[in-house]
């Protein structure tokens, strides 16, 4: 029963990996077969890490600090309204319909919500802030390359806060409630007992949590290609992957070095969490 599954998995997902990674190496532009694919050893590396090639350090740049606002902010937000909401306060189903609806958007869609939000005169917020052009004082939130990238984030993260929260909301409903009494027998208060008592048993969730933060933040692409089509400011090394491959140029085999250190970003700080965790659980 393993076996098809593990097929399925082994083909769709790790025989494209390892193609990128080989085709990583090639000056291959897509044309012709494989006959035509020529190694260039580590050339299309030297020139993203050399500079050659500009949007590359920006891209790379946009993409920390999008995986760093998934982790420092989004996801801490999303586990306090868990926390919130799972001492069953008055309204609780509500508030969780409300923060979990934008998660069953496509990031499509929310990059189209937050495009009226974020509109010169016609948005709300300018028109909450009162800088609008009537007032001399405008903000252009998503045309400004100084602040785009900010302006996006909240909208992402508007997204992902829901997700974290029906998460760590799903593992704090399986908590046995006797060790939260246990705990307060024991004279801790509920910082105490969250962080030493709770935290610690929620390790299969964080896991969980920790995967798809690093996967949503690095997989982000729909959103800012919504805005303006990943330029300007927005930046990410996915569009990059799609305008070198799929785009006039068709350079397949530097679209592709791209992707590996896409890769190599994606799985570093889930190997490491995994790494100690099971560590921690062997001692």
């Amino acid at each position: 029963m393993v076996g098809i599954p593990a097929f399925i998995h082994i083909f769709l997902i790790w025989l494209p990996t390892l193609g990128s990674i080989l085709l990583s190496f090639t000056s291959w532009n897509g044309i012709g077969g494989l006959g035509r694919i020529k190694f260039v050893g580590l050339t299309n590396y030297q020139v993203l890490f050399g500079g050659i090639y500009p949007p590359f350090y920006p891209a790379l740049a946009h993409n920390l600090i999008w995986l760093a606002v998934f982790l420092l902010i989004a996801t801490p937000i999303g586990m306090l309204l868990a926390v919130l909401l799972d001492r069953e306060i008055r309204g609780s189903r509500i508030y969780q319909s409300i923060i979990y609806m934008p998660v069953v958007l496509s990031l499509a869609v929310v990059g189209f919500i937050w495009e009226l939000q974020y509109a010169p005169d016609q948005g709300f917020l300018n028109n909450v802030l009162g800088t609008t052009t009537s007032s001399g004082h405008l903000i252009d939130w998503l045309g400004n390359p100084d602040i785009n990238l900010w302006a996006v984030l909240v909208a992402a993260s508007w997204r992902h806060v829901g997700y974290v929260m029906v998460l760590y909301l799903a593992g704090l409903k399986s908590v046995d409630p006797t060790l939260r009494e246990a705990a307060s027998i024991d004279g801790a208060n509920a910082r105490q007992t969250f962080f030493r008592v709770i935290f610690p048993i929620l390790a299969p969730i964080n896991v969980v949590v920790l995967v798809v933060t690093v996967i949503e933040s690095l997989r982000a692409f729909d959103i800012v290609y919504i805005i303006n089509k990943g330029l300007n400011g927005l930046e990410l090394l996915s569009v990059l992957v799609t305008n070198n491959i799929l785009g006039e140029a068709s350079r397949v085999g530097f679209g592709s070095a791209i992707a590996v250190i896409l890769l190599l970003i994606s799985i570093g700080p889930i190997i490491f969490y995994l790494a100690r965790t099971l560590g921690e659980d062997a001692r």
